[in-house]
């Protein structure tokens, strides 16, 4: 069974842990080395253990800790090619043995997983999110979204267990103290995903068969917490869909590890 934690969701950092049988991987190090070791021993992985690392996307807050991890640890990071080019001077020396390229919209075998690279769109060089397949199961992470389309859709319908991402909302944002430029950065195609259009999504998600919806990327500034929930919650109730019975929903903490959540109901 398919288990999943986040150490760290939000531009301060972010950093995912997938788990199948006895493969571990990261997705995503956005938060400093220490950190995501002492997020590991307290779910009493032993950070050594873990058969990769895999990225996003270049901005800091996904691979702050990438670099010190994978050379003190040994640990294989895995890449497009377009986010190699943009990150390999923001992470340092990598052993040329642990620095594996993918190809996006394909799929991979790691130990007991199948892995699909999915395109995203984000202001980066080549986002990704992920799927996950194993033993009929399939989860799925994708964050810093601008938009949602049709490669989006293919790749996270009939996931059990969906991480999204609900970044702002959009009357705290306009309203807020970004400056012009940011603001528009933000709501643009390549920028992030409102509460009001997740939640819409999240609507596609459970009709298409997730059971889980985990709520990430909780903008400090734009957002908080409880509107994030009660915004998607309430979109899915008005379309006959209730939270607690149809479909479990909850947000991920900013700046703490998150409760360890897998498919059982």
């Amino acid at each position: 069974m398919f288990e999943y934690c986040s150490i760290g969701s939000g531009s301060s950092g972010n950093c995912h842990l997938i788990k199948y049988k006895n493969s571990v991987i990261l997705v995503d190090a956005g938060l400093v080395g220490k950190k995501i070791s002492n997020g590991l021993n307290d779910l009493n992985i032993d950070i050594e253990s873990l058969k990769g690392i895999f990225i996003t996307h270049e901005h800091s807050d996904h691979i702050k800790g990438v670099g010190i991890i994978s050379r003190k640890y040994n640990i294989p990071v895995f890449a497009n090619l377009n986010t190699w080019h943009a990150m390999k001077d923001k992470i340092g020396k990598i052993d040329k043995k642990n620095m594996v390229v993918f190809q996006s919209d394909k799929n991979y075998s790691l130990g007991e997983m199948i892995i699909r690279p999915f395109s995203i769109p984000h202001d980066s060089s080549e986002a990704v999110g992920y799927s996950f397949y194993a033993n009929g199961e399939k989860i799925s992470i994708a964050t810093d979204i601008g938009m949602i389309n049709e490669n989006i859709r293919k790749n996270l319908y009939k996931s059990k267990l969906v991480v999204v991402e609900s970044n702002y909302d959009t009357n705290m944002l306009m309203v807020g103290s970004y400056p012009y430029s940011l603001k528009q950065r933000v709501l643009s195609s390549g920028g992030h995903l409102s509460n009001e259009d997740c939640g819409n999504f999240c609507v596609e998600l459970v009709k298409k068969g997730t059971e889980k919806i985990l709520l990430a990327h909780i903008s400090r500034e734009n957002n908080f917490k409880e509107l994030a929930f009660e915004t998607t919650k309430s979109i899915l109730k008005d379309n006959n869909i209730n939270v607690g019975k149809d479909v479990f929903l909850d947000v991920l903490p900013r700046d703490s590890i998150s409760n360890l959540y897998n498919l059982e109901r």
